[in-house]
């Protein structure tokens, strides 16, 4: 694969992968191991691995590091635009099509409760993270613990 049309290439392999990798990153190294790897002869096995180890290490979702390290492997820079491009666009596109189904589905009686209930309860649980993270960790107020143990909502242990 050269130039233009290897380009639009992996741009077409990577849009598959982000499509159809439904999972997570990991899920997404599978398809791009088996498209790059044993169908198309791209990397060699030893060589994506090793791509993959360092995509799990540097920090961010792995799919899309590895996407990018890939791109960048084969065709340097602009490789690694066009393959994150193609890895995140199929997500960028459903994503656009929920919410423009979503604000229809909004003005419906049921959603408006269900969502003036679960704002205020957001609100709170926000706000209690807050008055925890004052009065425990900025003022160093231990006392204030045990006020607030009944909002403990997690029962998280302290370890002394």
């Amino acid at each position: 694969m050269t130039g233009l049309l290897g380009l639009l290439k992996l741009f077409a392999i990577f849009f598959y992968v982000g499509l159809f990798a439904i999972g997570g990153g990991l899920v997404a190294a599978t398809f791009m191991q088996q498209i790059l790897v044993e169908r198309y002869a791209l990397l060699s096995s030893e060589k994506f691995y090793t791509m993959l180890a360092i995509s799990e290490s540097t920090p961010g979702p792995i799919g899309i590091n590895l996407a990018t390290y890939c791109g960048v492997e084969l065709y340097g820079p602009i490789g690694g635009i066009v393959t994150t491009i193609g890895e995140v666009l199929p997500s960028l596109i459903i994503i656009m099509l929920i919410s423009r189904f979503f604000t229809d589905f909004q003005k419906k009686a049921g959603v408006q409760a269900a969502f003036s209930t679960v704002r205020p309860a957001t609100a709170g649980m926000v706000l209690i993270a807050l008055v925890n993270v004052f009065f425990l960790t900025l003022l160093n107020i231990p006392q204030f613990k045990e006020t607030l143990s009944f909002v403990d909502l997690f029962k998280i242990k302290e370890v002394y």
